[in-house]
């Protein structure tokens, strides 16, 4: 099954003298998008790939006897495995600003942001977009809303990455998140950081897949470990940048009333966090339905605002009498509170949010309602 991709049409974020910079997880479908675009456009375009060596040695030298002849004749330099070139930042730097009509396409990996790759040179001369894993908004074009919520229990078990999404059968699944998780999640933070033993970075995911939707306490986390808490901090920072974790803070306007020290983490796919607890049961066989859906339903959120352009701070709440509510959304100037059930009974928290913020909005999202919600 092709999937059509939420970016798909690359054109309309192309513009002359700046470069598009495609962020996201590995395995992602990010070479696969760049290709498709070019399949089809009319640009008189140069694809290329960090991976190679003569590549490498032209964007990596600041030359610009070596640079500038490389774009000669293309309106479109398009370059996949980007944060393979070191110094690509400030190669891409000299080809906009020497050559005006230039444009650029440059895939990457998070070992863009770990290297520090694009930032500074790129000021201003950049476009930047995030692709995740197939989200529902991208289903929604294949599937109807009966469809999408009868393949539901898929998407909670093996998550949204193509590959996965492309196999009818169970055990190839399986097979494939597995090798994704052991080759593919920590190769960013490994050739970067040199970490001797990814079994740490391991095991602390573990522990953090475990504790979905529950307030991490870091020094807990380097105890259970035996490791320094700064080292902890340090690689849950890590796994941030690559996409594999996401670090939700808590709200508060009132810092006697509400708990906002501790972070939530989610996972970006469903699938990798079940592959790292290898646990990959029917959803009427598990004890963390609850895990599941609150991690869908935050992932799946974030896709949205960021495909939809709809800017919001997103946040957990919790009091210290332990009223919470799983997101808090703060955009257009208003606080939007919404809790997350499997089940259909919910809301028990709405009456202290409404009582703590008056003129905030409420919701429960469900299985009836969540469709609305995430597409």
């Amino acid at each position: 099954m092709e999937i059509q991709r939420y970016y798909s049409d690359l054109e309309k974020y192309l513009e002359k003298g700046k470069a598009l910079i495609i962020f996201g997880p590995r395995r992602v479908g990010k070479t696969t998008l760049l290709k498709g675009f070019l399949s089809r456009t009319s640009l008189k375009y140069r694809l290329d790939s960090g991976d190679n060596l003569a590549t490498q040695e032209v964007l990596g030298s600041q030359n610009f006897d070596l640079i500038l002849p490389f774009a000669q004749g293309f309106d479109l330099i398009a370059l996949d495995e980007a944060q393979r070139i070191s110094g690509v930042g400030l190669g891409m730097k000299i080809l906009v600003d020497q050559l005006p009509n230039l444009r650029i396409i440059a895939t990457g990996s998070s070992l863009f942001e770990l290297a520090g790759q694009i930032g500074e040179p790129l000021t201003g001369r950049k476009t930047t977009i995030t692709l995740y894993p197939v989200s529902q908004i991208e289903l929604a074009e294949q599937y109807n809303g009966y469809d999408l919520k009868c393949k539901l229990p898929e998407w909670l078990i093996y998550g949204g990455y193509p590959e996965i999404i492309a196999t009818d059968v169970a055990s190839k699944k399986i097979a494939l998140l597995d090798e994704l998780v052991q080759s593919y999640l920590l190769k960013d933070i490994l050739e970067l950081e040199r970490v001797k033993s990814s079994k740490i970075l391991m095991d602390l995911l573990r522990l953090i897949a475990f504790q979905v939707g529950n307030q991490v306490s870091l020094s807990e986390l380097a105890t259970s470990l035996a490791i320094d808490y700064k080292t902890v901090a340090r690689y849950l920072d890590l796994f941030e940048k690559s996409f594999v974790i996401y670090n939700l803070r808590g709200y508060s306007r009132n810092l006697r009333k509400e708990v906002t020290r501790k972070s939530r983490y989610y996972f970006y796919d469903n699938g990798v966090r079940n592959a790292i607890i290898s646990n990959f049961n029917d959803i009427d066989k598990r004890n963390d339905i609850g895990v599941l859906w609150e991690n869908f339903l935050f992932m799946e959120r974030l896709k949205k605002r960021s495909y939809a352009g709809i800017p919001a701070n997103p946040f957990f709440w919790r009091t210290w009498d332990q009223k919470e509510l799983d997101l808090v959304e703060e955009r257009d100037g208003k606080l939007f509170g919404y809790e997350f059930k499997w089940s259909a009974k919910g809301g028990k928290h709405a009456a202290a949010w409404r009582a703590t913020y008056p003129e905030a909005e409420f919701k429960v999202i469900t299985k009836d309602n969540y469709l609305q919600f995430i597409t």
